[in-house]
Formats: structure tokens, C-alpha cells, sequence
């Protein structure tokens, strides 16, 4: 019998996936609940498994292409003698179901993905398998090396011959390019001067295509697009407000070398601060205003490959600064690693955009489906105020831009909760470390 491995819907919004790469090749052995490709969704690699034994007889979508959810993407024969008729299925030949009735019937009458094919968490490495390319395992055998002792560079930990050679052949081995640039997420203090943005921050990027080329869009970059032009049919609106964060950056100082982030300290003041404004935290659906039971913080993040993901910080309200950082940096780790899950990166309830670490003093943010609002972070820096006794000070600040549904948010909601932000920030930040 033979069985078709569909392209899975890894999450709710993916139309189409990209094979990263194909772990089986034609005519090897599968076993059930072995990971056979790794494809990618909207934003992340994901492993897919099979849920039938038997032989990789044909691959259909060769690594490399994308193919809608629901198509074919490679064939299981049941026997070795069924391969030559998963070869002709793959190539479009007439269909041997006519012929000697091989085909399962259901799953070839109902493509279903769910019914194929099953997402597994994406981790380094599986303790029950090791992912391995075929020529890493004889490179592996050759050189008498234990597999599982090595920690493999490709997608999802897979061991590739590079890793291989790397321990046979060390000076042979190419060291690794390490990126030029950072995430774009808060990780400096926000009194960093405009005028003096930190050195990692301003260099060129490692996304650097050929002058004169057309590189086609990635499939994270696709999904972008289209979240870009949804938000194009929602009435919007902005509202600034200038943030004295002097408090805060002596906060930040105190509790830094605990690892606490100036991302987690932001995340959590807007959190706190939507505890008194659930409205901020909702969003617009044709049925009504759905109140969401959590605060989920999603925090803006530039790859370094093109596009940008929001990794989320679940409940943030209700989590210690400390857990908080650590959350932060592990999901942003993950998020370039491109091994988050659909939910660490879908189910943000209000998100911040920072681009202040590059010296930005303000921008309008683009709303993302199915929010209410997103707050725009610009730089602090220092500037001379009037004080309320009349005379002149320096004082850091930075401005703030709140991009709002109108069809949820009204003006005066949008501007109460700038104040009571402002408000904790300038007097009471110590409070976000309780």
C-alpha cells in the first residue's frame, strides 16, 4: 500500500510550506513517528513526522521548493516492491489505485495533513534519535565517531558531514560566520544617546543581497506581507506621549547584573499597566470585542536574514522580572534559531516595537492582525525641560507612539493608558521588580 505524506498546517495562518530538507532519501527505511523533512512555516522550522512505516519510495517537493498545505509531498511505500509505484505517483503517472487497488483509499480520497503527517517540537537534538545526514553517518562510521556525541549546525541539530569533518579535519573546517547584527529588541539601556548608538547596532547587516539580483521573498517574508496587508484594512490611529526615564534607567542599573534585560523591565511596565486598561488589550472581531483572559506580551524582533517575528512573553503581568528576562532571552535565541512554536509567536495580546537602540526618536508602528494596539519605542536621551518650579533641567526621556483600533480603542483610552504608563515609569518603577 502506499501512503502520501502531505504538507502539514504547522499553524493557523500558513497557506504553503518550504522543505528546509528532506532527512530521508528515496528508498530508505521509515519507521513510525520518524521525522522525515523539516519544513518551514510562516516563522519556524518545523520537524514532520511520519505516521506510517514502510520505504521513502518517491519525494514529490524536493528541498528547496514550497507547496501549498494539503498537497502531496513525498510517498511511503509499504514494501520494497512498492517503490516503482510510488515513483510513478510522484511523477504524475496515471494512478495505481486503477490498476491493483495499492493505494489507501482514504488518505488518497482525503488529504488531510493531520492524517499524514504530525509537527513535532523543534529541539537541538532528540534523546530517543539522532538526525544525521546519510553522509555524515558514513563519515561517522568511517572515522569509528559516536554520533551521539556530537552537536550538529544544521537545521534542528541535524549532523551534517561539515560537522564531521570538522572533528577529523579541524583546520579543514570553516568557522563559523558570526552575525553582524543583533535582533532588533531593546538590550541596552534606554538613556543610550542617539548620538552614540553602540557599535553592533549600526553595522551592516548580515542580509546583504547581490546588487542588480531579485531574490525571491522568504517564506517568513511572504507571511509579513500578507499580516502588512491585512492591517491595511483596519482604521488606525496614533497617539505620542514624551516618558521621563530617569527611574527607570536607575533601576535598570541596580538589577542588571542579575540579568535582567531593559526589554523585560519595558514588557513588564506595559504589562502591569494594561492590568487597569483591558481595553488596550483586546481586539476586534465581526462577532464583537474579544477581551483577551491574558496579557501577552509580543515584542517585535528583526532576523537577520530578512522579515521580523514576535516572540511573546506569556502573562507577563503576573511574571517576576527575573523569570521574565530569562524567558526573553531563551524565546529570542529560539527566534533566530527559527525554532519557535506557533504559539510562542501567535498568541501576543499587545505588542511592543523598539527601534529606539538605534537612535529613532519616534515612528508610527504598523498594527498586527489580530491586536488592539502597539506601542512604538523611541530612543531616550538627554534634553532640556522646563521644570514645574520654572526653571531649566536635563532630563532623559523618550517618546512613545501608540498605534490603536479605532474600532476598539477610542482616543481618550488610548491616551489614559500613555499616563498611567508614563506614570509608573516616572514614579513608581521600582514597583515592576515585586
Amino acid at each position: 500500500m502506499i501512503h502520501e505524506i502531505f504538507m502539514p498546517a504547522l499553524s493557523s495562518t500558513m497557506t504553503e510550506g518550504k522543505i528546509t530538507s528532506w532527512l530521508k532519501s528515496p528508498g530508505d527505511k521509515v519507521a513510525k513517528g520518524e521525522t522525515v523533512v523539516i519544513v518551514e512555516s510562516d516563522k519556524a522550522d518545523m520537524d514532520v513526522e511520519s505516521f506510517y512505516e514502510g520505504y521513502l519510495g518517491a519525494i514529490a517537493v524536493p528541498a528547496g521548493e514550497s507547496a501549498p498545505v494539503g498537497i502531496a509531498i513525498a510517498y511511503v511505500a509499504e514494501t520494497e516492491a512498492e517503490i516503482a509505484i510510488a515513483e510513478k505517483m510522484a511523477s504524475g503517472a496515471s494512478s495505481p489505485a486503477a490498476s491493483n487497488g495499492a493505494v489507501d483509499p482514504v488518505v488518497a480520497q482525503t488529504p488531510e495533513p493531520v492524517l499524514a503527517v504530525a509537527a513535532s517540537t523543534p529541539v537541538a537534538k532528540r534523546s530517543d534519535r539522532i538526525i544525521a545526514s546519510p553522509r555524515a553517518k558514513k563519515l561517522a562510521q568511517a572515522n569509528k565517531l559516536d554520533l551521539s556525541v556530537i552537536v550538529g549546525t544544521g537545521p534542528n541539530g541535524r549532523i551534517t558531514a561539515t560537522d564531521i569533518e570538522s572533528i577529523v579535519q579541524p583546520s579543514a573546517a570553516k568557522a563559523p560566520v558570526q552575525p553582524a547584527t543583533q535582533p532588533a529588541v531593546v538590550t541596552q539601556p534606554a538613556t543610550q544617546p542617539a548620538s552614540k548608538p553602540v557599535a553592533t547596532q549600526t553595522a551592516a547587516p548580515v542580509y546583504a543581497p547581490q546588487a542588480g539580483t531579485v531574490k525571491p521573498l522568504t517564506t517568513l517574508q511572504n507571511a509579513v506581507v500578507r499580516n502588512m496587508n491585512a492591517s491595511l484594512s483596519v482604521p488606525t490611529f496614533h497617539v505620542g506621549y514624551t516618558i521621563t526615564t530617569t527611574a527607570l534607567d536607575q533601576l535598570y542599573k541596580q538589577i542588571k547584573s542579575k540579568g535582567v534585560t531593559m526589554t523585560a523591565l519595558l514588557a513588564k511596565a506595559v504589562a502591569v499597566t494594561l492590568q487597569k486598561h483591558p481595553l488596550v488589550n483586546s481586539s476586534y472581531t465581526e462577532q464583537g470585542i474579544v477581551y483577551k483572559s491574558d496579557i501577552n506580551v509580543a515584542i517585535a524582533v528583526a532576523m537577520d536574514d530578512g522579515g521580523l517575528i514576535t516572540p511573546v512573553l506569556p502573562k507577563a503581568d503576573r511574571t517576576d522580572i527575573y523569570t521574565l528576562s530569562k524567558q526573553w532571552k531563551s524565546l529570542v535565541e529560539r527566534a533566530r534559531a527559527k525554532q519557535l512554536q506557533p504559539e510562542e509567536y501567535s498568541s501576543g495580546s499587545f505588542t511592543i516595537s523598539n527601534l529606539g537602540m538605534f537612535g529613532v526618536d519616534r515612528f508610527d508602528a504598523i498594527l498586527p492582525p489580530g491586536t488592539g494596539a502597539i506601542l512604538a519605542i523611541g530612543a531616550s536621551s538627554p534634553q532640556v525641560v522646563a521644570t514645574s518650579d520654572g526653571s531649566i533641567a536635563v532630563r532623559s526621556q523618550m517618546q512613545v507612539n501608540l498605534t490603536s483600533d479605532h474600532r476598539v480603542i477610542y482616543g481618550a483610552h488610548a491616551a489614559q493608558f500613555l499616563r498611567d504608563l508614563a506614570q509608573l515609569i516616572e514614579t513608581d518603577a521600582q514597583s515592576l521588580t515585586l
